[in-house]
């Protein structure tokens, strides 16, 4: 059961690099790119570029770049008219070989803030205007894991045209929470009512023993779907906390999809009998409602052993 991704989210799971995708809508303030990825065997740079167009003469409004040659250090830049501009230089490289690491690009008005494994590491100002900007593309010794583009709203231009299945989703509203602290709650606006999503990525704690995801109702603290790993018994429980009693636990899955230091991304996909769940891109279980009022499950909080990198509702 393949994940269809809602309008507004654009992930990608294990794409072969050299990748490039087309930024649905363009560019826009509020946007997030995440890349996780790790080094290949033999590396001596990659780069990320936020481009105007998918030749190589095109334009690039933003170019990262991280260069191995024993003097580590990642360069910044862009091109207009095939003619490089500035170069801006941080000698310092949080993106080593053996380890899963994450780059995360958030999109305001002046400049792209660069965050490395959960930490601010850049700003680059503006130097092409963002409504120019509407191709990714990710090249050279990178193994992604998985990118994603996460918009600011349903807002399009161009004409962008979805898929059957795409426009037949409620479109995801954001902007995404970031590297918001634990515990985190959050309104879903409008409710979990069908065809709604939202998605969790974050990282698990290293020795941890569990995390909680609960989608809630407001205002009485019923919990629709608690959604709690447990790393002792390598198990995934839901359950639902109702007129003030849990209910019976259901454990059943064909794997357990979670390690500790690790990266993961739920997506919670509501239907009219059940919500489906996702882990990685890959379907994990559904879960049958014992709520029955959906607009009314309007909260979603995530607590434990784990840290956020984002939420987008």
């Amino acid at each position: 059961m393949a994940f269809v991704p809602a309008p507004g989210y654009q992930p990608a799971f294990n794409p072969p690099v050299p990748y490039t995708t087309i930024i649905a809508g363009g560019l826009r303030v509020g946007m997030v790119v995440c890349v996780q990825a790790t080094l290949p065997n033999k590396y001596n740079r990659f780069g990320i570029n936020f481009a105007t167009g998918q030749e190589e003469t095109s334009d690039i409004a933003f170019h990262f770049n991280a260069r191995y040659d024993g003097r580590d250090r990642v360069v910044f830049n862009s091109k207009q008219s095939e003619v490089w501009g500035d170069e801006e230089m941080k000698r310092e490289m949080p993106f080593k070989s053996g380890k899963v690491f994450f780059i995360m690009f958030e999109v305001t008005r002046n400049n792209y803030q660069v965050f490395a494994n959960g930490a601010p590491f850049y700003e680059f100002g503006h130097r092409i205007p963002l409504e120019r900007v509407n191709w990714l593309q990710v090249n050279g010794d990178i193994a992604v894991q998985e990118l994603s583009i996460i918009g600011n709203g349903p807002g399009v231009k161009g004409g962008l045209v979805l898929s059957a299945a795409q426009a037949d989703l409620l479109p995801m509203l954001g902007p995404p929470v970031v590297n918001a602290p634990v515990p985190f709650s959050t309104n879903i606006r409008g409710g979990m009512i069908p065809k709604r999503t939202v998605v969790v990525k974050g990282i698990v704690k290293p020795k941890a023993k569990s995390f909680a995801i609960n989608l809630k109702v407001g205002f009485n603290n019923e919990i629709a779907l608690h959604l709690n790993p447990r790393f002792n018994k390598k198990s995934v429980v839901r359950n639902s906390f109702v007129n003030g009693t849990w209910g019976e636990e259901e454990t059943e899955a064909t794997k357990f999809p979670f390690k500790e230091g690790d990266y993961f991304d739920i997506s919670f996909r509501s239907g009219e009998k059940h919500i489906k769940v996702y882990v990685n891109g890959s379907h994990c279980f559904n879960y049958s409602h014992r709520v029955c009022n959906l607009q009314q499950v309007d909260k979603v909080e995530v607590e434990g052993d784990v840290n956020i990198v984002y939420v987008f509702v």
